[in-house]
């Protein structure tokens, strides 16, 4: 079956996600959660609007698309997330045993892929740098502004 949606589609959604946060003064990682072609949960970093050290867009967007669904188990769902996932989120992307992740830009201080072996389940697939620049771009330009 042939999709108009794309990766690069649903990662313009994450990006609409990503800026609500900058907008509020969070850091602009922005993530939806995709099954059957359907956003099934939009979410945005609420660390600081939350006062939660844990309030990612990936555990927020896994919580709601878990309750979406009645599943605590994804692995018919594909997260979508504007940089890539930090150990913590890593974490309960392989409890969740989603069944793809797809992020932008590459953290190269805090994200997943720095511990070996992976943190992802065995059977999650991973696709990296889609729409990297513009991913890359917004949390650029954001820490540009409050480091002023």
């Amino acid at each position: 079956m042939f999709s108009v949606f794309s990766d690069d589609h649903y990662m313009g959604e994450a990006l609409k996600e990503a800026q609500k946060a900058r907008e509020e003064g969070e850091v602009p990682v922005g993530a939806v959660i995709v099954c059957e072609e359907q956003i099934i949960a939009r979410a945005y970093n609420q660390v600081e609007k939350l006062t939660d050290a844990t309030a990612h867009a990936e555990l927020i967007a896994i919580t709601s698309a878990s309750n979406y669904i009645g599943s605590k188990v994804l692995e018919d769902c594909t997260l979508y997330v504007t940089l890539e996932p930090c150990p913590m989120c890593a974490g309960a992307l392989f409890w969740s045993r989603i069944g793809k992740v797809v992020y932008g830009a590459s953290d190269e201080k805090r994200g997943f892929s720095r511990v070996k072996p992976s943190l992802l389940h065995p059977s999650t697939a991973l696709v990296t740098g889609i729409r990297a620049d513009e991913c890359k771009q917004i949390l650029d330009n954001f820490f540009k502004a409050i480091r002023k």
